[in-house]
């Protein structure tokens, strides 16, 4: 069975590019909740750092992938356009535009029959099947198809959150940090990035870093799903 491991790195809209509509919606519930305006201004900054985790006002700046069978990675990543496909060990990293990404990664996917992912099918899987509609892209397979194992007929899809978690029975869920840490795995915010600097590294023009970082996520997901492989099927 051909194994796919995959992860996204996304960045939020510009707060000044936004419309006064969207503003307005997106700080009303602040408005009404905040007891003051101190409150109220860092509620809004909360939110505007929070743009990139919608696709609704953000954007795929990276897409992390690695055949597990093949032993082959690469990481499609928004940058100038300028310079050339380079090897870091297993992986290639290769520029795109975000609209080439998706249909980079749509187009290989329709080769693969396991998927896996660690919260993808929260975060992961629907923001690249909102950003592929706007994109005007259609997906060539269906990765929510089903949540439990049994409910998943086309291709399988792996979050390694949802088995860890036992589908949520656990009270506490745990984030990727604390199974690398828990099972031996290095962490990739030991080098001191997480998801939460992917913004400013963009907005610096530090697209390298970024796909770096995601070579990180996506090497942690491989090593944490041989350890659920070997531990928990």
């Amino acid at each position: 069975m051909s194994t796919l491991v995959f992860d996204i790195e996304t960045v939020g809209d510009d707060w000044e590019d936004l419309d006064t509509v969207t503003k307005q919606s997106l700080t009303r519930w602040a408005r009404k909740t905040a007891r003051s305006e101190e409150e109220y201004a860092l509620m809004s900054d909360d939110i505007k750092q929070g743009l990139g985790f919608s696709p609704l006002t953000g954007s795929v700046v990276a897409i992390g992938l690695y055949d597990l069978e093949r032993a082959q990675g690469a990481v499609y990543y928004t940058g100038e356009a300028s310079t050339a496909d380079e090897t870091i060990d297993d992986f290639v990293l290769k520029q795109r535009s975000e609209k080439e990404m998706l249909q980079d990664f749509w187009e290989g996917a329709a080769s693969y029959s396991r998927f896996v992912t660690f919260n993808g099918r929260c975060f992961d899987v629907p923001f690249l099947i909102h950003r592929s509609a706007i994109q005007d892209i259609r997906p060539s397979c269906n990765l929510m198809e089903g949540r439990y194992p049994s409910q998943q007929k086309t291709v399988e899809h792996i979050d390694l959150q949802d088995r860890f978690s036992f589908y949520g029975a656990m009270q506490r869920k745990g984030n990727l940090h604390l199974y690398c840490r828990a099972y031996g795995v290095p962490s990739p915010k030991q080098a001191g990035v997480s998801g939460d600097d992917v913004h400013d590294l963009f907005a610096a023009g530090k697209y390298r870093d970024i796909a770096l970082y995601n070579i990180s996520d996506v090497a942690a997901t491989t090593a944490l799903y041989k350890k659920y492989t070997h531990y928990f099927v």
